[in-house]
């Protein structure tokens, strides 16, 4: 509606509200801390303004929300670990703001209910929790676009309701764990643009739902199993500038929603599958 101006404190007196929903207008400046006050609040959707400063702590005071989108603002600061003890928060959703800091140790341990995670296109840092594992209803874990470093822990094969998985463009190193691949939901795999390294897991070629997989510009060696040809609801193969070697097989035509396909900058020998040409739906090849 293109409003605009800031969200006064006197909205801490609206003690019945159950639902704020500003996204989409030109608010701005600090949201006030005396929307702690609200504590009947479930759905706060504040996305798609101007919103600055930092997350007021004192929101963690909100144990009725179910719901959290703050995203597209010029949000500063760390997330306030208070809201990772709001026990029945479902959705977490900050992306595209300039939040810094790393997310606590045992963020996990109080959120049986977290199903969405979006935290992609901030500052954040240092190593992915472990505890993230715990989340056992999450399914969308979106970090894209932070710093996060160290290894993809191999108990992310917990998050058995996973359907959406954003780890790219971070710095994420050592090797893919196996364990993906008991992810039987995932729809969507990126973890392209890290500093991944090892073959890419059999197991991966095995979750037949999997109709987006994007790997380049990491490490990985290794070559592409026949077990490639498993994935029939693919639409997007994007394994460019790694270090891949081997033939590319005949199997990759046997993925008949492919759109798009990228393969190049790798050490690929041998000639490319003429079947491939046969996929009705082929927008885009790069070799």
């Amino acid at each position: 509606m293109a409003l605009t101006g800031r969200i006064p404190p006197e909205f801490g007196n609206l003690t019945f509200l159950v639902s704020l929903d500003l996204q989409s207008n030109n608010f701005y400046g600090n949201l006030p801390k005396e929307m702690a006050h609200l504590r009947r609040l479930r759905f706060v959707r504040l996305s798609f303004n101007n919103f600055s400063g930092e997350i007021p702590e004192e929101l963690g005071q909100l144990q009725n929300l179910k719901l959290l989108a703050i995203e597209s603002n010029q949000l500063t600061g760390s997330i306030p670990f208070s809201i990772f003890n709001i026990s029945g928060i479902e959705v977490i959703a900050l992306t595209d703001n300039t939040l810094s800091g790393n997310l606590p140790a045992g963020m996990c341990g109080c959120l049986p209910m977290l199903k969405e995670l979006q935290l992609s296109e901030n500052k954040l840092h240092d190593h992915m929790p472990l505890s993230l594992s715990n989340c056992s209803k999450l399914q969308i874990l979106s970090l894209l676009v932070n710093e996060f470093d160290g290894p993809i822990h191999r108990e992310i094969g917990h998050l058995s309701n996973l359907q959406f998985l954003y780890l790219g463009k971070n710095h994420f190193e050592g090797t893919i764990p196996q364990e993906i691949g008991i992810l039987g939901n995932l729809v969507e795999l990126g973890l392209e643009i890290n500093q991944l390294t090892g073959c890419i897991p059999i197991s991966i070629f095995n979750i037949s739902s999997l109709r987006m997989l994007l790997l380049e510009l990491n490490n990985l060696i290794g070559s592409l199993p026949r077990e490639v040809g498993n994935l029939t609801k693919l639409k997007r193969l994007i394994l460019s500038e790694n270090m891949l070697t081997g033939e590319i097989l005949k199997e990759v035509s046997n993925l008949i929603e492919l759109v798009e396909i990228y393969l190049g900058f790798n050490k690929f020998t041998g000639s490319f599958p003429r079947e491939i040409f046969n996929i009705s739906g082929m927008r885009l090849i790069e070799l």
